[in-house]
């Protein structure tokens, strides 16, 4: 039987949810700019290596505030393992691939292809998470995907090994979403856990893929790390990187996973148009213009229906849901 998202503004108020998204769209807004100043502004060879330097700041501020007790969550055992996992497969292909796209594509065109995230996530939380999505919620994820198509037909710039970073960053994400959302209700791990336990378990084998590489060896003479600035912004983006990391599982804990796509693919659309103005590697055009102009009226439609509308469970009989058929049944039948 599908499992709506009807449990969760009984359990947490409705500014917590808007709260954590705003807190979420900012986080990551900021962690793009200063990802994009390190891997393209400073050409820093590595961005399996940032990636590196966020997972430590993890571990270093949620093990310093556990041993504080300022939080807690489950020390570390056997039952860690299953009860994590594929959540560190899935967020190092997340955050490799995704940290590869931001220093191959524009900042525009990363935000458009990211559009597609949304939609994956909304399938897989049809088929993982056995939820149903009211009719006017769907047709505004349509929206926002339709504009992402419009505004990437007119990419003047177009890179292949870019392009396939990006869609292979959109499935992961996708999927880390949901496991994220589905996993936070196992007891023991928590928001935290989650966090700590996902950084533990995949920094030393992404340590060793850079070694082998040759990524880390590249990091590592580097010859900017003499300048004050590029030491400034890297640790920058370490920090960020952990805030963003920590917004994610607050979004998720207080929405559902597609919410939390949605906003990043809001703060994305913001970033384009900002992109359109700042920066020198927007190559505009009409086409694209329109196409970001539709994924925004879509994402902000979405963003209504969800924070702004509040069905009482009296009207719940009034909603028409899409009600996707996880099963082999051919009836295929919509009520």
């Amino acid at each position: 039987m599908s499992a709506k998202a009807g449990p969760e503004p009984v359990e947490h108020p409705a500014l917590h949810k808007l709260l954590s998204a705003v807190f979420y769209a900012g986080s990551s807004f900021l962690t793009t700019v200063v990802n994009k100043t390190v891997l393209t502004s400073f050409r820093f060879p590595s961005y399996m290596c940032v990636g590196i330097g966020q997972m430590i700041t993890t571990l270093l501020v949620l093990y310093a505030a556990k041993t504080s007790k300022a939080i807690q969550f489950q020390d570390f055992d056997r039952s860690i393992l299953l009860k994590i996992f594929p959540l560190p497969l899935l967020y190092v292909g997340n955050h490799i691939t995704g940290l590869a796209s931001t220093k191959k594509l524009s900042l525009p065109m990363f935000t458009v292809l990211r559009k597609f995230t949304i939609l994956m996530t909304m399938i897989l939380e049809v088929y993982i998470l056995k939820k149903t999505f009211p009719k006017r919620l769907v047709y505004s994820v349509l929206t926002i995907v339709l504009g992402a198509m419009v505004a990437a037909s007119s990419d003047l710039a177009f890179d292949v090994e870019g392009y396939t970073f990006i869609l292979l960053n959109d499935a992961f994400t996708a999927a880390s979403s949901v496991y994220t959302k589905k996993k936070l209700g196992i007891e023991g791990l928590g928001k935290y856990g989650v966090l700590f336990y996902n950084a533990l378990l995949i920094i030393i084998p992404t340590l060793l893929a850079s070694a082998i590489t040759g990524d880390l060896h590249k990091a590592v003479t580097f010859e900017d790390w003499v300048k004050a600035t590029f030491i400034f912004c890297f640790f920058v983006s370490c920090f960020m990187g952990f805030v963003l990391m920590y917004s994610i599982v607050l979004c998720s804990y207080y929405n559902s996973a597609l919410t939390t796509t949605v906003v990043g693919a809001l703060k994305n659309v913001a970033v384009a148009y900002i992109g359109i103005f700042v920066g020198g590697d927007y190559l505009f055009s009409w086409t694209n213009f329109l196409g970001l102009s539709i994924c925004m009226s879509g994402g902000l439609a979405y963003s209504y229906l969800t924070f702004h509308t509040q069905p009482s469970r009296s009207n719940t009989e009034e909603v028409q849901e899409l009600k996707i058929d996880t099963t082999e049944d051919s009836t295929g039948s919509t009520k």
